[in-house]
């Protein structure tokens, strides 16, 4: 069995040592058998000594506790068969330690030695991309003993794995992690589009989120060896990017602050968090100066997260935040399978694929949901903003024609007059008012003058142009101011409005249509010297004499 031992834990039981495997047959694999180990609490406890210590047998069931920094493995290998085997012991985990020394024993004499210093491990000939690969034989009919001292740095593994030629060659070669490789290529593409989220947007949010990824990306590589595998580096230089057990809470703890908007709307919530960040930043801080020191309550300080945070989110559910949902599944995802990992690490749950890459796929499915959070808020605020549009668009608007209003033409009226000063091109507003329109109300009803009016209104945006500003000021009265356009081409918009009112006819009702004329007055803004509403009031003029005139007809004001 792959023997994947948490080596931090202080021997207190006397035990025997392992017994030997048989490595006489036609082939050798093993990835599953019994090893000896020990404690070394003296430090440094030599060769001569460790192997005269009591080794405590172990299984698979990896072993956890705090306290060791250097363990002792002891490996007896038998070899019945009428052949010498050449065999190489593989320590595929050993890119997570300090150092690895082994000693090969025959007939109680020292045969072979072997030293592994990760600190300059990336030219041993030993080392192949992260994994020690150590060479030794076994004669025939006789005994060889390993025994490997390992110096940790803090809660790492020790892996054991013995192969022949063959094996080891395809052992070295299916060790690729390409699992762990598309985790990270995940995490990678989601850190550039919300990096080009944040450049779209500039929402703190989305920078956040970035950077728990990346923390998580550099934690998932270094832990589970992609680091070691890529770029053959190790020891302390590398250890030290443990610090993103600490940046990967701090991150999604300022995440949870701003996509919740814990300072404005969660006063006690946003409090309790502040205090958690503080822990953490505490923790990364003093992990730049002793980062073994750090970690060593980093899983009190995990666990303490995990409760604190799920705690705010149900809080803040339960207050109503439409978005703390879909957070509080995502942290569940990340707590389950860090449960599960847990339980692994403690023997209480058979080793499989979820519960030893358990870390690694809680903080990916956790960084999945986050992603969903993110779009989601962006959906809700589309929507607020959308309502808020439509609220001034509702407000800019009358409500029968669907036409501007006087409120809206005033405001929008003076800033078109700027633009054409500043451009120097022309301006002109042209006024509109129905003929006997009180006629058609008396006659027909107010229901049948609302069709009228808005048949107008249906035809100045038809005969209009698409830039003019249309509104509706009141009664019967019609305003279009004309950007670019002189007195000569508003004129002729009017004729062209007056003509197609006057061809309209208006359903009113069964067997009732009702044709109207329209009255309209045209005036160029003097832009230099005048308003908009001065200008309004010179075609209103022009308006009341084609109303004097005989209606149904277009006067320009002088």
């Amino acid at each position: 069995m792959k023997v994947c031992l948490l080596l931090l834990w202080v021997i207190s039981f006397a035990a025997h040592a392992a017994p030997a495997l048989d490595v006489g047959g036609p082939q050798v694999r093993l990835t599953d058998f019994p090893v000896g180990y020990l404690v070394d609490d003296s430090q440094p406890m030599n060769y001569e000594a460790a192997r005269e210590q009591a080794y405590a047998p172990t299984d698979s069931t990896p072993a956890p506790g705090t306290g060791a920094s250097v363990t002792w493995h002891r490996i007896a290998l038998n070899n019945s068969g009428a052949e010498a085997k050449a065999l190489f012991l593989h320590m595929p985990a050993a890119f997570q330690v300090r150092g690895v020394t082994i000693y090969e024993e025959r007939s109680q004499r020292l045969v072979g030695q072997a030293e592994v210093d990760l600190n300059s491990a990336r030219d041993n000939e030993l080392m192949h991309r992260g994994t020690i690969v150590y060479p030794f034989s076994v004669p025939a009919g006789e005994t060889t003993v390993l025994y490997i001292r390992s110096q940790l740095y803090s809660h790492q593994w020790f892996e054991a794995e013995i192969y022949d030629d063959k094996h080891s060659r395809q052992a070295l070669a299916a060790g690729a992690h390409l699992d762990i490789a598309l985790l990270v290529g995940m995490m990678l593409a989601l850190v550039f589009y919300n990096g080009l989220l944040y450049l779209a947007t500039s929402k703190k949010e989305n920078i956040l989120y970035s950077l728990y990824l990346i923390s998580g990306v550099v934690w998932i590589a270094l832990s589970y060896g992609l680091i070691a595998q890529a770029f053959n580096v190790y020891g302390d230089a590398v250890f030290i990017l443990n610090l993103s057990v600490f940046t990967m809470p701090i991150f999604l703890v300022l995440f949870m602050m701003v996509i919740f908007e814990t300072r404005e709307f969660y006063v006690t919530e946003h409090r309790i968090l502040q205090g958690l960040l503080a822990l953490l930043v505490a923790g990364f801080c003093y992990g730049l100066f002793d980062i073994e020191g750090a970690l060593i309550p980093a899983s009190s300080l995990a666990a303490l997260m995990m409760v604190t945070t799920l705690s705010v989110s149900v809080s803040i559910w339960r207050k109503g935040n439409p978005l703390v949902k879909f957070f509080l599944v995502g942290h569940s995802f990340f707590i389950v399978f860090n449960a599960f990992a847990v339980l692994f690490y403690k023997g209480l749950m058979e080793p499989n694929y979820f519960n030893s890459y358990g870390v690694g796929i809680g903080i990916v499915m956790e960084a999945i949901t986050l992603a969903f959070i993110i779009s989601y808020r962006i959906k809700l605020l589309e929507e607020i903003r959308t309502q808020q549009d439509e609220l001034k668009r509702q407000a800019a608007t009358d409500p029968l024609t669907q036409l501007y209003n006087r409120r809206y033409f005033v405001a929008e009226g003076e800033s078109l007059a700027e633009q054409a000063r500043t451009l120097g091109v022309p301006l002109s507003v042209i006024t509109l008012d129905i003929d006997h329109f009180k006629a058609v109300n008396d006659t027909y009803g107010h229901h049948a003058g609302d069709l009228v009016l808005k048949a107008v209104a249906g035809n100045l945006q038809a005969f209009s142009r698409d830039r003019d500003l249309v509104a509706r000021f009141g009664g019967e009265e019609f305003v279009i101011l004309l950007p670019g356009a002189d007195r000569g081409e508003a004129e002729r918009c009017a004729e062209r409005i007056r003509g197609g009112v006057e061809g309209d006819v208006v359903q009113a009702a069964d067997k009732v249509s009702i044709r109207v004329t329209v009255s309209l007055g045209v005036a160029q803004v003097n832009t230099a010297a005048e308003s908009v509403e001065e200008a309004v009031n010179r075609a209103d003029k022009a308006l009341y004499t084609a109303k004097t005139g005989g209606r149904n007809r277009v006067c320009c004001a002088t």
